[in-house]
């Protein structure tokens, strides 16, 4: 039976593919570096280009000496003709790589030295060619087709991350360029990665290694997995590591040193840090503390309803502020779509919205769901709570560099400060500023009333305005504001830096509407770098009715981190 609706996971597919997706937020990393920047915004200087090129030459050497090696593994006589041919490639593109780099317009240099960078990677490919992969017996010792199939998969596992990995990047490098306007000089170089042949070359290799892993035990698989993983990793640190000599855009912790970087980042908390909404994991508190009583049937204090009839309550709650809140967006909406950025516009609509939500927090408090909860349950919740993948990691890194001179701020309209506090403090984090609303307490249960501190957009910005004008005395530093919900909206545009991550329909709908521009980081960075080059950048400014969206938090660490 068909089913309608049905989605491809991360599972199908052979085990290339999978490798693939499990890793490719790791590879959106590399966009983010200053060399692939500089080289998409075509002001790369052409040393910088050259010197990497140069490199090819140990990897084409390595390639092919691999290839020799997994193909002497293989059992199938058809697995060995296809791995041979790819050797041949190899081979022609080393002997015929000075007449390429001429075709593309460029000189390679007489004399190059293989970076550190380079011999990590080669050193590995080859290493894994050989038979020395870690819980592996040595080549001579290889006796059996399962043994030597087993190693003609580790050895393409180290190799078919590279080719997928340019084969993504040139991709995404082509698609932020401007046909009718592009004065990119190294763009045949980057077509020629973006080319059929070279994605038919990288598929082979896929379609290789799937076919030589379908006899592998689960154990072999988790080694190709390993090897899959440092290749792509070690791949990525050569990128990183290419020399730029001039001023780039990214990442910031680079762009303001030698003197540090004085970065202020504020971030939203539910479904930006968060992977769950917190009013959802307060209601579950309430309704396990109402079910306890239920089943110890007894009268308590503080837990006034049973939790039937407090999951209907939470229930009619939710749908209802759903769908008010659907209206009111719609309702601030303006009858046509306003031609230029009018910010003006947005905060006058925004007040509505404020109105809208200091009503719908009165309705919660007035319901009575919040009254009963244990400190001590809350704060249990937040130890447990799952964020997005890369938040906390990318936080505790800002905060624990000492060039950076950084504060994070959580600005959240989250009901329970302690629940937020808790959450970040199971982590390896310091403590961070918190500014949300609370729930009071009489000894160590909530009263069931709201301390309200955050519950509009102008709240949001009022805070992170105090908390600019207190780092007024520390010098020029940069602010970067994360979020997706409409609540985020005035900070996002106020920061130097507004980061969309989990954008909400409402954010979009009304950013439209009111000429708003939303653009993928990665190609803001590209026209930023070039602006640089012109001499018409002097740096990120907010205020420019400009968003930038990102898919993950592993964007956000290169951005602002670097690799």
């Amino acid at each position: 039976m068909i089913m309608e609706g049905f989605q491809a996971t991360p599972d199908d597919g052979g085990i290339a593919k999978r490798l693939w997706v499990k890793f490719k937020n790791e590879s959106l990393c590399a966009l983010y570096t200053p060399f692939v920047v500089c080289l998409a915004s075509g002001t790369l200087d052409s040393k910088s280009f050259l010197h990497c090129i140069s490199q090819d030459v140990y990897f084409l050497q390595a390639f092919a000496h691999a290839y020799e090696l997994a193909e002497d593994y293989a059992d199938d006589d058809e697995d060995k003709e296809a791995i041979r041919v790819m050797r041949k490639r190899v081979l022609r593109k080393l002997k015929d790589q000075d007449d390429l780099v001429r075709e593309w317009g460029f000189e390679l240099p007489e004399v190059s030295t293989c970076d550190n960078a380079t011999v990590r990677y080669t050193d590995f490919l080859l290493a894994t060619a050989a038979g020395k992969v870690e819980g592996e017996k040595g080549r001579g010792k290889i006796v059996t087709p399962f043994e030597k199939t087993r190693l003609a998969a580790y050895a393409l596992s180290a190799i078919a991350p590279c080719m997928r990995l340019y084969s993504f990047l040139s991709k995404e490098i082509k698609a932020v360029l401007v046909p009718e306007e592009s004065t990119n000089i190294y763009e045949r170089w980057i077509d020629c990665l973006c080319s059929e042949s070279f994605e038919a070359n990288a598929s082979r290799i896929e379609d290789l290694l799937d076919k030589l892993s379908v006899t592998l035990t689960g154990e072999e698989l988790d080694v190709v997995e390993k090897l899959y993983h440092q290749a792509m990793k070690l791949e990525l640190e050569f990128i990183a590591a290419q020399p730029i000599t001039q001023s780039t855009i990214t990442p910031i912790s680079q762009v303001q040193e030698p003197a540090g970087c004085n970065l202020t980042l504020f971030c939203d908390f539910d479904m930006t840090c968060s992977a769950v909404d917190s009013s959802a994991l307060l209601a579950d508190v309430a309704i396990i503390a109402a079910a306890k009583t239920d089943l110890e049937d007894c009268e308590s204090p503080y837990v006034h309803i049973s939790a039937a009839d407090l999951r209907a309550t939470w229930s009619n709650l939710s749908s209802k502020y759903i769908e008010e809140y659907e209206q009111c967006i719609e309702s601030i909406r303006p009858s046509e779509t306003v031609g230029r950025f009018d910010y003006e516009g947005l905060c006058k609509a925004l007040v509505q919205l404020s109105d809208f939500e200091s009503r719908a927090n009165d309705m919660v408090v007035h319901s009575g769901v919040l009254r009963g909860l244990s400190q001590e349950d809350i704060k249990r919740v937040g130890e447990h709570l799952i964020f997005q993948n890369g938040c906390k990691n990318v936080l505790q890194e800002i905060l624990g560099r000492e060039n950076m001179h950084a504060n994070v701020h959580i600005l959240s309209y989250c009901w329970s400060g302690d629940l937020i506090r808790s959450a970040f403090s199971s982590g390896a984090l310091p403590e961070l500023n918190v500014h949300s609303n609370e729930l009071p307490y009489e000894g160590s249960v909530t009263t069931g009333d709201m301390i309200k501190k955050m519950e509009s957009p102008m709240d949001k910005l009022q805070a992170f305005n105090d908390i600019l004008k207190s780092r007024e005395n520390n010098g020029k530093h940069t602010t970067v504001y994360v979020g997706g919900s409409v609540g985020d909206f005035l900070c996002l545009l106020n920061a130097d830096v507004g980061i969309v991550i989990g954008m909400s329909a409402g954010l979009k709908r009304l950013g439209d509407q009111f000429g708003v521009t939303f653009v993928p980081l990665f190609s803001g960075l590209v026209t930023k770098q070039r602006e640089l080059a012109e001499g018409s950048c002097s740096g990120w400014t907010g205020m420019s009715g400009i968003l930038y969206t990102v898919s993950s938090w592993d964007e956000i660490h290169a951005f602002i981190l670097g690799l």
